[in-house]
């Protein structure tokens, strides 16, 4: 007996929209089933986990803090994935984004200017897309494979962070911790309120899935890289270049990726330290895939897995569980999203040995 995945004639359009509705719900409940085996009662863990973190004004604010990067980072995936190019690197992205927006304010400290943020921001974007565009030669050269090569740049950059905020960019005064000075005022990014901690990088966010979605629906770039993501051959037959779009999928999601790093330390952390990120840039995938590869969809699935961070910090104090709960969620809900996909594609066969000796007897 053998199991195996046979084409479907088409795809169901009810189930492609039911899709991430149903991973959802399969989701919570191994969740649920995950609690009772850690000896926890099911119906208070989900509520610690998903309901308690929304109570509270404050909680509002660190949603918005926690979605800006995966909405950010997860639209300029969504051109790669789109477009049949695999960016798995964005946390690399993400990290050299956040290092190179930093040269100003680490750096130059005494130069106070109403430049000094925008600069870091543009500089930052720059450096992602930079960093992101190392795959993209490597695949338009020599023909690599940009998934390897863009994950294993992701700890070349984790080290290289390292590196720096314990050795040469280290704060004198820093009682010898792994750290840079502080950021002056005029290298914070903005409150959006007085009244909470959400900055601007929800506002990038928003316009940058808004303005990648009228790419995608509108534009003859966003009609490109359809073409492109779905025959390389047809693409080809109207001049369209496959190499040009490695290049310019893979420096667009970095530069996005980029963009959300910068934006966090100098929003969030107004310093460089070891960790910067929880994640971010690997949570990302699977945003962009709740999302449905589209960028509206992307804002809705990145406040979920937003969630998802704020509801682990929430569990711990409540019912006291591990934070690598938060992953294991993370982890179920990406599962359940490709087997979904997959199983919208592909119906299950199981062959017994008698069905394949009596196939191979008519033949």
């Amino acid at each position: 007996m053998r199991i195996e995945l046979e084409k479907r004639a088409s795809a169901s359009a009810l189930f492609q929209i039911v899709s991430p509705l149903l991973a959802l719900a399969l989701t919570l409940l191994f969740g649920a089933l995950m609690f009772w085996m850690l000896g926890k009662n099911p119906g208070h863990a989900l509520y610690a986990f998903f309901i308690e973190p929304l109570l509270e004004v404050w909680s509002l604010h660190e949603l918005a803090i926690k979605a800006a990067p995966l909405i950010l980072i997860a639209v300029g995936l969504s051109v790669c994935y789109r477009s049949n190019n695999w960016n798995i690197g964005a946390e690399g992205q993400f990290t050299i984004g956040a290092i190179v927006g930093s040269i100003l304010p680490v750096l130059v400290p005494q130069w106070h200017s109403p430049l000094v943020l925008p600069l870091m921001l543009i500089m930052g974007a720059i450096g992602g897309a930079l960093f992101a565009a190392i795959p993209a030669l490597l695949k338009t050269r020599f023909n690599t494979n940009e998934i390897l090569v863009s994950l294993m740049l992701v700890y070349i950059a984790q080290l290289f962070l390292d590196w720096l905020v314990r050795g040469p960019w280290r704060d004198p005064k820093g009682f010898n911790f792994p750290q840079t000075i502080s950021f002056a005022k005029e290298a914070v990014l903005p409150e959006l309120l007085e009244s909470g901690r959400a900055h601007w990088a929800i506002v990038f966010a928003l316009i940058a899935a808004v303005g990648v979605w009228f790419m995608m629906r509108y534009m003859l770039k966003g009609f490109e890289v359809t073409v492109l993501g779905r025959s390389e051959r047809a693409g080809r037959f109207a001049g369209f270049s496959s190499r040009r779009m490695v290049w310019f999928s893979m420096m667009l999601s970095g530069a996005f990726a980029g963009l959300a790093g910068i934006s966090e330390v100098s929003g969030s952390i107004n310093h460089l330290q070891p960790s910067i990120s929880p994640g971010y840039g690997f949570t990302a995938i699977i945003v962009a895939f709740l999302g449905r590869l589209n960028p509206l969809g992307i804002i809705v699935s990145g406040f979920i897995l937003a969630l998802t961070y704020l509801g682990g910090e929430a569990a711990q104090l409540s019912i006291g569980v591990s934070d690598k709960v938060t992953r294991v969620f993370q982890g179920l809900l990406l599962f359940f999203v490709l087997s979904c996909d997959t199983l919208i594609l592909y119906r299950i066969r199981i062959i017994f040995s008698s069905d394949r000796a009596a196939a191979e007897g008519r033949s």
